[in-house]
C-alpha cells in the first residue's frame, strides 16, 4: 500500500442561491485564512466555485464546514493527492457570474442543461459516429489535452464560445452533441445554452475530465495529453493507460507540454515551450513583444540593449534561412 501525500487539491462547484454574496465571500475568506487553505474561490448570487490546496486535516475541516451548510450539503469534492500547496495566496472574490458568459438572458442550470453522462456513458458517446464531442473550454487547454476526435473552438475566452457555435453552427445541426470541460460547471450553463439554442440533443461530461480521469472503469481512455489547470501545477495526466503527447512547441513544432506566458506584459499569450527556446526567443510570442520596452524576459535577465539586438539578429538570421 502506497503512502498517501501530505496535501490534497480540492475542486468543487455548486449552484445554489447565496444571499448577499459579497458579504459570504468577506466571511468564507477569513475561515479559508484560519485554517490554513490556500487557493481560488468565486462565490456569486448563483452559487460557488473553487480550487483550494492544504493539508488533509485542512482539507476535511473545509469538506465538513461546507457539508454542515444546507445549500451544499450534497456538493461534490474532486480530490487530488498533491505533496504541496498548489497556491500561494488565498483569493475569494465575488462575481457576477460564475463561469463569464454574458449571456442577454442567462441560463439557469436548475431549469435547463444538458443530459448527464457519466465517464462510462461518455467513453461510449466517443465511439458513436453520429456524435459531435465539443470542447468547451479554451484554445490553450485544448491544445495541452483533450479527448481523441474532439473539436476544438477557436477562442480564447469561454464568453466567446456561443458566438463561436453560431459562426460554426453547420457542422453541430443535427448531430448530437456532447460537452465537456474541466470540472463540469462550464458545461453546466453551455449545454444549456445550446439547448435555448434549438439543438435537441445535447449531454455534458458529469463532473468534467477531472471525474472521468479517476473513474476506475475507463481510466481516462481515449484522452490525449494533459489536463490544464489553473493552479500552480498546471498540468496533471488523465489517461491512465497511455500517454499521448499532443501539445506541440510553439517556436519548433516539437512535442511539448510547458507551457510559459509571453514575457510581454500586454499581451501575456500562454505558450508552450521548451526552456532552451524560452531562452531563445525571450520567452515572446513575436517580434512585437520581444522589443516591448515592458518585457518581463529582458527585465529579469537584465539584458543589455546589444545582447537584446544580438539574439534578435540571431532570430531573424535563422528565420531567413527556413
Amino acid at each position: 500500500m502506497t503512502d498517501t501525500k501530505p496535501y490534497r487539491v480540492l475542486l468543487y462547484y455548486q449552484y445554489v442561491t447565496i444571499d448577499n454574496p459579497e458579504e459570504f465571500a468577506d466571511q468564507h475568506k477569513a475561515f479559508c485564512e484560519e485554517i490554513g487553505l490556500k487557493g481560488r474561490i468565486l462565490v456569486a448570487k448563483e452559487g460557488i466555485n473553487g480550487t483550494v490546496s492544504g493539508t488533509v486535516e485542512q482539507t476535511d475541516k473545509y469538506m465538513n464546514k461546507m457539508k454542515s451548510d444546507p445549500r451544499f450539503a450534497d456538493m461534490v469534492f474532486k480530490i487530488d493527492e498533491a505533496e504541496g500547496h498548489a497556491f500561494k495566496k488565498m483569493k475569494v472574490r465575488h462575481r457576477p457570474e460564475l463561469v463569464t458568459l454574458r449571456l442577454e438572458d442567462d441560463v439557469d442550470p436548475h431549469k435547463v442543461t444538458g443530459k448527464y453522462l457519466n465517464p462510462k456513458e461518455f467513453y461510449e458517446r466517443l465511439h458513436d459516429e453520429d456524435t459531435v464531442v465539443l470542447d468547451a473550454r479554451n484554445d490553450y487547454e485544448y491544445d495541452l489535452g483533450h479527448f481523441r476526435g474532439s473539436i476544438r473552438p477557436d477562442i480564447q475566452n469561454f464568453r466567446d464560445l456561443p458566438d463561436w457555435v453560431r459562426e460554426n453552427k453547420e457542422m453541430l445541426e443535427g448531430k448530437k452533441i456532447v460537452t465537456y470541460c474541466t470540472g463540469g460547471i462550464r458545461c453546466e450553463k453551455f449545454s444549456g445554452w445550446l439547448l435555448n439554442e434549438g439543438f435537441e440533443d445535447v449531454s455534458q461530461l458529469h463532473g468534467g475530465i477531472v471525474t472521468y480521469g479517476k473513474d476506475p472503469e475507463v481510466q481516462g481512455k481515449l484522452w490525449d495529453g494533459q489536463l490544464y489547470v489553473f493552479d500552480e501545477r498546471i498540468a496533471v495526466p488523465v489517461n491512465q493507460t497511455e500517454h499521448v503527447v499532443v501539445g506541440r512547441d510553439y517556436y519548433s513544432g516539437e512535442p511539448c507540454e510547458r507551457y510559459v506566458n509571453c514575457a510581454n506584459p500586454a499581451c501575456n499569450k500562454k505558450i508552450l515551450s521548451s526552456e532552451e527556446n524560452e531562452h531563445k526567443y525571450m520567452r515572446s510570442c513575436s517580434h512585437e513583444c520581444r522589443t516591448d520596452e515592458r518585457n518581463r524576459y529582458v527585465i529579469e535577465h537584465g539584458l543589455t540593449e546589444e545582447q537584446v539586438a544580438e539574439r534578435l539578429a540571431k532570430i531573424e538570421e535563422e528565420a531567413v534561412k527556413q
